[in-house]
Parts: C-alpha cells; structure tokens; sequence
C-alpha cells in the first residue's frame, strides 16, 4: 500500500475504499470484502446511512483499530453546540474511541463554527485529522483565512474528466492534501469505451478503471474507490504494480472538461 503523510504527521493510505449509496443492508458484507481485499482505508459519511455497518465490519474484521483508517463527513450542521452533538452521534454511531478523519461534507451553516467544533474534538484526541469536503478554491481559502487548523484534506468530485488542477496547487501551496470522490467518474462521460483511455490500458495490459486510478494517484491524489463487487474491489486496489509515461499522462490530462459532471458546483 502506498501512504500519504496529513499536514500534523498523521499517516493516511493512498486508495480508501468508499461507501457513498452503499444500501446499510450489504455495507457490512462489502466493507469486510472490501478489507479482506487489501483495503485499511473506509469512507463514509453521516449522510450515508451505513456508518454503524461499517463500524460493525470493521470489528468484525479481525484487523486491529490501528490499522484501519476511518473517515466520516458530517451532514446538516448549523453551528458549534449541534456540531458537537452530530460527532458526539457519528462516534457512537460507528462505536469508535476515535475518528481517523473527520470532513464538512459541504459547505453550508456556519462554517467557521461547525469547523472550531472539529477542531475542539481533534485538540480533545477524538479526531485525528479534520478536513473538508466539496469546498472549491473560494470557500477553500476562506476557511484556511478564518481557521487555527489547516485541513489536512479537501475531499473534491476529481477524476480524468474533471482534475481540479487550480484547487490542487492552491492546496499544495497551503499544506491540504487533495482527495478524490468518484475518481472513476461514476460511469459518465462514457469513461469506459474513451479511446485514450482504452489504448492506454491495452499498452500496460490493465483495465481503463485501474488506468484511471493510477492517472490520479501518480499526482500524489488520494482516491476512494467504490464498488460492491468482489473483483472490481481487487481490480481497483492493484494499481501500484505500473507507472504511466509522461505521455500517457499528458494524453490523459487533455481529456478535462473544465466542469462537474454530476452538477455539484
């Protein structure tokens, strides 16, 4: 496995495994797979629903607690006393001593708030790391302005089709590692039949999805990866075996559209 260092010396793996509409009823089933697999690195998130079957599974797992790197998001915060009260919910919900990584899902509520909350808990031990999600290079840097803790992650929609270069070099400037959600684009853009994409796999004798996947974390991108299915799961987690050529990489870079493909700003 391949580990990314948090701006506090926290130590995180590279390719994470992700839980986003997951049902509850499989999260158990798949999050064991899914570590049987290779995988120490779970994400979910208030909003899923599946916390406490993640936690379950992590139990379940046989792996001891530090070995596995749990990161949840919070939903529907307003301010610090409910945001207190919403981590106090996701500890007991993922029956936890503490949080690896805990994200604002989005930005919205009092966000200077809801994050000194966080900030509260990681100073208490609770967290280990705090970060944010889906906050682009405006609401991004304003938090940085207003904050004590620098977040060691940004967790952004980032894939071949949409790679965020602008919001990682402003992170990489200020010390916020840049994290994937949907580095495989979620099917879109008809990713698997892409041309580039296809003979590119062809020359490493690889799937267009591991292609994918290595394309993001060749530029030091964390990904979190999802998927129900046993051997998509094994698929995506072997990708450290090859590099790309310069290139490859720079026929891939050439596929960006400039804009989300899921509508999320």
């Amino acid at each position: 496995m391949k580990y990314a260092t948090l701006n506090n010396g926290v130590v995180m793996p590279m390719i994470g495994y992700g839980t986003y509409q997951t049902p509850a009823r499989i999260t158990e089933k798949c999050v064991l797979e899914a570590i049987n697999s290779g995988y120490r690195s779970i994400d979910t998130a208030q909003c899923y629903g599946n916390e406490k079957e993640v936690g379950i599974a992590c139990r379940k797992s046989g792996i001891t607690r530090e070995e596995l790197f749990i990161t949840t998001k919070l939903w529907g915060c307003s301010g610090y006393q409910d945001t207190l009260h919403s981590i106090e919910n996701s500890l007991k919900n993922l029956d936890l001593d503490y949080i690896d990584l805990l994200l604002i899902h989005e930005p919205a509520g009092d966000v200077y708030e809801i994050y000194r909350a966080m900030e509260t808990f990681y100073k208490n031990g609770k967290l280990r790391a705090i970060g944010v999600s889906n906050f682009l290079e405006e609401r991004y840097l304003d938090l940085v302005n207003h904050c004590k803790i620098i977040p060691a992650i940004n967790q952004v929609e980032t894939h071949v089709f949409r790679q965020q270069k602008k919001l990682r070099d402003l992170e990489c400037q200020i010390g916020t590692k840049h994290e994937s959600w949907s580095p495989l684009a979620c099917g879109q853009n008809n990713i698997w039949n892409n041309p580039k994409l296809l003979q590119i796999a062809k020359n490493h004798n690889k799937s267009v999805s591991q292609i994918a996947l290595r394309f993001l974390l060749q530029q030091e991108i964390i990904v979190i990866p999802k998927s129900t299915n046993l051997e998509h799961m094994k698929e995506n987690i072997s990708v450290l075996d090859f590099d790309l050529e310069v290139e490859e990489m720079q026929a891939i870079k050439e596929l960006e559209v400039g804009h989300s493909l899921f509508n999320w700003w």
